[in-house]
């Protein structure tokens, strides 16, 4: 299990929707390329990049951000937002993205997501299901599909995929912890694990995970690092199994030590 600190891009600002609303926007860094290399420095690896604007257009804008951003660290980047043509899923791979994420493609052209495979393999692509109620979310999460996620993923499963970032709307930027069972029955019908998203709020959140484990290949967070309740430190050491406690409290909670005394 490994940490994918979220950077979501809009307008070329690192931003945080509330469930997905395009009107409920928090800007929390305006050079993504810094916030990513601060991300880094902590100790993350791995970065998950979604192309909030691209998620809407249909069409990958903010790629020079994202080079910008690959340009700037040594870390593993899977980028989504966008990406329905192989050309748009190729220009991110040449921009040096690890892999890509192809989200509302699966739906409305399972055969864009057929020929995606073919050109690109497993290592290269990332099925994004996106999911309320259960129900395969697209266009940047404002249209249901009529599809089960669940049915959705195994279809995948038969294309040949072997990543699934799967995200709960309605846990998405809320910090109101994960919903283990939801991962459990998207794992089983994949066949593979899964990548966690939405609802981590701490590195206890990520520890809860323990009874599922086996389910979960990885767990992106963007809110909860932003907003200070979750360290990249702490969440890469919950999700590598070396946590042993976050050192981050806060002045009043500091136990007192014999420098704070005075004589």
């Amino acid at each position: 299990m490994y940490l994918l600190p979220a950077i979501d891009i809009l307008d070329g600002r690192a931003v945080r929707l509330a469930k997905g609303d395009y009107r409920a926007v928090t800007v929390y860094n305006e050079n993504p390329a810094l916030q990513a290399q601060l991300f880094e420095e902590d100790g993350a690896e791995w970065l998950h990049v979604v192309d909030l604007n691209g998620a809407k257009s249909g069409n990958p804008d903010n790629v020079e951000v994202i080079r910008e951003i690959l340009a700037a660290t040594s870390l593993k980047v899977e980028v989504g937002g966008g990406v329905r043509s192989l050309e748009a899923a190729e220009r991110l791979l040449d921009a040096g993205a690890t892999r890509v994420i192809l989200g509302t493609a699966l739906v409305r052209d399972p055969e864009f997501a057929q020929a995606a495979m073919e050109k690109f393999g497993p290592d290269a692509l990332v099925a994004g299901i996106d999911a309320k109620a259960g129900e395969a979310a697209v266009a940047g999460w404002t249209e249901g599909s009529g599809v089960a996620a669940t049915d959705l993923a195994a279809s995948m499963a038969k294309l040949g995929y072997a990543h699934i970032v799967y995200t709960d709307i309605a846990r998405d930027g809320m910090q109101t912890g994960v919903e283990n069972d939801a991962y459990a029955k998207m794992a089983a019908a994949f066949g593979n694990p899964v990548i966690v998203s939405g609802g981590i709020a701490t590195a206890e959140n990520i520890l809860a995970l323990a009874p599922i484990a086996d389910a979960v290949e990885g767990v992106i967070t963007g809110r909860a690092i932003y907003e200070g309740t979750l360290s990249v430190a702490d969440g890469v050491a919950a999700c590598n199994g070396t946590y042993q406690g976050s050192d981050h409290l806060e002045e009043e909670e500091r136990p007192l030590t014999i420098e704070d005394l005075e004589f």
